[in-house]
């Protein structure tokens, strides 16, 4: 863990800027990030993890540590798999509540929808929006359980 969302976004940011806009560079960047991404085993490629609205097929599983939850993740293009990289690396070790109120602003600082189209732009919300019900539903779940704990 190497920090806050905010923290790892302002890194990747930093990372970015490097490249200077170029598409090229870019995209080659997000590719080796996504090859740095350790696979996923063959058992959690599976319907149920797959997440809804890539083109692609991107995999996500999660699981909680205490407050905090960890993810790991892959895909079978390499531009998405990357795309999922950066999510994992903000969101890994991160609390539940902190992922549900996250405001991913390194996308617009990064200028990423200029490098990846619709399509995938399209697919990289719906990753967000997966990782952030996730967290929802955890976060929610350990407020049941504090709330139950209380009431006897």
């Amino acid at each position: 863990m190497s920090g806050t969302i905010n923290e790892i976004q302002d890194e990747i940011i930093e990372e970015f800027a490097i490249l200077e806009g170029d598409a090229e560079m870019t995209n080659f960047y997000i590719i080796e990030l996504g090859q740095k991404l350790p696979p996923l085993a063959e058992k959690h490629k599976v319907e149920e993890n797959t997440i809804k609205g890539c083109q692609s097929k991107v995999w996500l599983i999660t699981a909680p540590e205490g407050e905090r939850m960890t993810f790991e993740a892959d895909s079978n293009s390499a531009i998405t798999k990357g795309l999922v990289s950066l999510l994992v690396r903000i969101f890994d070790h991160q609390k539940a509540s902190d992922i549900v109120d996250a405001d991913l602003y390194f996308i617009d600082k990064i200028g990423m929808n200029r490098f990846i189209g619709t399509q995938r732009s399209n697919g990289f919300a719906a990753m967000i929006k997966q990782i952030k019900l996730l967290a929802l539903v955890y976060r929610d779940s350990k407020e049941i359980v504090k709330t139950n704990a209380t009431d006897k």
